[in-house]
């Protein structure tokens, strides 16, 4: 069982990453959030309406539910009363809530509680199984994730180009005729439609988790789109099956493990990402203090250049004497010279590079 548990896991977690890259780089990461928590109202309302768990109708309520949210979100925050984040805070808790409060007070004896809505339940995918003339072909999850997830890889691939472009440059989206507000709708009924197929079995945390997690790291390792859908679907499935083989040999909840791990793979991608990691970024302004520093001395030979003092004042010994410079800095700010081409080296003079020179003349032209 352990096998299909991890192969769900893995489908689900690729199948949410996708969209959520898009969420990372429009900065719509609470939207996850107020789609997956919100679906609960249209789920409930339509279970009311059809007296069926399985009826597809459910999957149509919650998707309309998800566009609904954003819509009245979009409302809010077009009055200029209130900033994008505090109008998904409004819409989302109140739809939620609302779906909790109908399944406490109308259906608290059928699997629609809200422990299976927040949580889910991934180890009981298994049971529910996808069944055609008596043969078994697996978990319905499964099969469903799956689909979704093709889907999500056909809408990314046909419409790349238009979601590259609206999501950089709306503005150029519009101008080049691609509009930009139609396909930010079409994305967000992506986001419901996975957000409801991954609903069921993982419950709404995770599914927020393997949205924006798998995605927030990618967005931390490239620059490019599409190799950022890649690395978002990766980490994505790293992170299920790592949460998913530890939560067995620890004997703790699957979903809670693989939250956990996106979150782990996320704070190890901030520290030591190559780029922007935060310990990429401290050596790199660390780097900066000595090309700074190597600049103010090309400025220093540039303007003694040519004169009486010029073969004084280039020697290495006057940036230890008349600079005030000790022998450890000066020789960091002369490696860092040269290793930016900024001057050379000729016995125990400096001689500023063409680079060198240009650069000191547009440092003195802003002074």
């Amino acid at each position: 069982m352990m096998m299909e548990i991890l192969i769900i896991a893995v489908i689900i977690a690729a199948t949410c990453a996708i969209p959520g890259v898009f969420l990372i780089l429009r900065r719509m990461s609470l939207i996850s959030d107020a789609i997956s928590h919100s679906v609960l109202f249209g789920i409930v309302i339509v279970f009311f309406l059809v007296k069926s768990l399985h009826s597809p109708l459910l999957i149509a309520g919650a998707v309309l539910t998800g566009i609904l949210t954003v819509f009245l979100s979009e409302m809010l925050l077009k009055t200029r009363l209130l900033k994008e984040d505090a109008s998904i805070g409004l819409v989302f808790p109140a739809l939620f809530s609302i779906g909790v409060i109908l399944i406490s007070m109308y259906a608290g004896n059928i699997h629609l509680d809200t422990d299976a809505v927040l949580m889910g339940e991934i180890a009981l995918a298994p049971f529910d199984r996808f069944i055609i003339a008596g043969v078994d072909l697996g978990s319905v999850s499964a099969w469903l994730m799956g689909g979704i997830g093709i889907l999500n890889i056909l809408f990314v691939a046909v419409f790349y180009k238009e979601l590259k472009i609206s999501t950089f440059d709306a503005g150029l989206a519009a101008a080049l005729g691609f509009a930009p507000g139609l396909l930010h709708y079409a994305l967000m009924i992506t986001v419901s439609i996975t957000a409801v197929g991954a609903f069921d079995t993982v419950g709404s945390i995770l599914v927020v988790a393997f949205m924006i997690a798998p995605g927030a790291s990618a967005y931390l390792l490239t620059d490019r789109l599409w190799l950022m859908v890649v690395l978002s679907m990766a980490i994505g499935m790293i992170s299920a099956v790592i949460g998913v083989l530890l939560a067995f040999a620890l004997d703790t909840s699957i979903a809670g493990t693989m939250a956990s791990v996106t979150g782990i793979i996320f704070m190890i991608t901030f520290l030591f990402a190559p780029q922007y990691g935060i310990i990429a970024k401290i050596i790199l302004q660390r780097e900066r203090k000595w090309v700074f520093a190597a600049y103010m001395l090309a400025v220093h030979l540039y303007y003694h250049e040519d004169t009486e003092l010029e073969s004084e004042e280039s020697d290495i010994s006057h940036l230890t004497g008349h600079l005030g410079w000790n022998q450890k800095y000066s020789l960091r700010v002369l490696a860092t010279g040269q290793k930016e081409g900024i001057f050379t080296r000729e016995n125990s003079r400096l001689i500023l590079t063409d680079l060198g020179r240009a650069t000191a003349r547009s440092l003195m032209d802003r002074g």
